[in-house]
């Protein structure tokens, strides 16, 4: 494997990642930066493109780093290793893998969701931090769900710190992103049943029939459902707070709902798109 080294702060490539760590430049260049052994592996596994990849040896954790590596500049990525305080400078991570990779961002459009029979998704509406987002995209992997749609969006999808939370779930389930109307619009054609928790109900979420086409709909941290999703919402219910604190972590929540949703399904794994 062939590479080159990096060792000045004053590199063009290694400015251009600084500069990625950005939402801005993310968003105008439609890059995103990946880190880490997992999400590298994962994200070759559904198909990302690698636009470039940066290591440093004094970072791995095992012995699969190279191979990996050898992979990737097999197939026509360019490889370059950093000196080890100039990784430290562009990695998100308090404790550096010692892979990195510069990606193309994936569209995340409505109408190019796979088409499901009895789908089940996960609407996640106004979500501020990354780490609750990339914990739902992780549960909504384990949970089979077959779909995680975003309204309204306030964090950026592609934020290196969702992909970790993540742990390359971003990659292997179906994303959409979207304003509150489109998402309604979208569920209603397909005759899918809309489900709110909140604590202004009797319906605990085992009473209700979630083997149904259904979208369950989580809100933002602080604040909740908005009436929007509250107003619309076909099925209301209740997860039953024991202890002294009156709400869950929203990605907590919408972990609950996911799994009562496949036990209910008996665990079955996501359906295949049409």
């Amino acid at each position: 494997m062939e590479y080159i080294t990096i060792t000045s702060a004053q590199n063009p490539a290694l400015k251009h990642l600084v500069k990625l760590r950005d939402r801005r430049t993310r968003d105008k260049e439609n890059l995103t930066i990946l880190e880490g052994y997992r999400e590298l592996t994962r994200s070759r596994e559904y198909g990302m493109e690698l636009v470039e990849c940066y290591f440093s040896p004094e970072h791995f954790l095992g012995s699969n780093e190279f191979p990996l590596l050898e992979e990737i500049a097999a197939s026509g990525v360019r490889v370059t290793r950093l000196a080890p305080h100039l990784l430290e400078k562009v990695t998100y991570r308090d404790r550096p893998e010692g892979l990195l990779a510069v990606a193309k961002m994936r569209k995340h459009e409505l109408d190019m969701l796979p088409e499901f029979d009895a789908p089940l998704y996960l609407v996640a509406e106004t979500i501020e931090k990354p780490g609750n987002l990339g914990s739902m995209l992780r549960s909504a992997d384990a949970a089979g769900a077959d779909a995680l749609i975003v309204c309204e969006r306030k964090t950026d999808l592609y934020n290196p710190n969702v992909i970790r939370a993540s742990t390359g779930a971003i990659f292997s389930v179906p994303v959409a992103v979207c304003d509150n109307e489109s998402a309604l619009a979208y569920l209603r054609a397909r005759n899918v049943q809309i489900l709110a928790a909140t604590p202004h109900t009797d319906f605990k979420y085992t009473d209700v029939d979630l083997t149904q086409p259904v979208a369950i709909v989580v809100g933002a941290e602080q604040t909740g459902l908005t009436d929007f999703w509250m107003d619309q919402a076909d099925l209301k219910v209740n997860i039953p707070m024991l202890g002294k604190i009156d709400s869950l972590n929203v990605a907590s929540a919408a972990t609950i709902l996911l799994y009562e949703a496949a036990r209910q399904r008996n665990f079955r794994k996501r359906s295949c798109g049409k």
